[in-house]
């Protein structure tokens, strides 16, 4: 499963950022990311737009796995910040939290390599 995901994101923003799959269970998903210098912003600390997409990313890959087979699109993506992330490892968690016929609730965090919380929030997803 992991070769395929990564296979299917060559090339992509994904991969032009620097996420890498870390792990995936049945219905969670993380993601990593080496901070480097070019994700911070000039005060010194991981861009919110970097967070906001790895966020992105871990919950949309967690929609996609529930769904498999169908195609989706986030249609609301909500975003708080509560803590400055720095150079390091960053890991996205995420996980579907509530499912109907067209549309999928997911919730997730960013956390640094010692589980301090940096970014939560919860993304909608439309099956198209």
């Amino acid at each position: 499963m992991f070769k395929h995901l990564e296979d299917r994101a060559k090339g992509t923003f994904w991969d032009f950022l620097g996420c890498k799959l870390h792990s995936l269970e049945s219905n969670k998903v993380v993601i990593s990311l080496e901070i480097k210098p070019h994700h911070l912003n000039p005060i010194g600390i991981v861009h919110g737009g970097v967070s906001t997409t790895m966020l992105d990313n871990a919950m949309g890959i967690s929609a996609l796995l529930t769904r498999p087979g169908e195609k989706m699109v986030t249609s609301n993506l909500n975003v708080h910040f509560v803590a400055p992330l720095k150079l390091g490892t960053i890991y996205a968690t995420a996980e579907v939290i509530h499912q109907s016929r067209k549309s999928l609730t997911v919730s997730g965090s960013v956390t640094d390599e010692q589980g301090q919380l940096g970014t939560y929030g919860t993304g909608s997803f439309r099956v198209i």
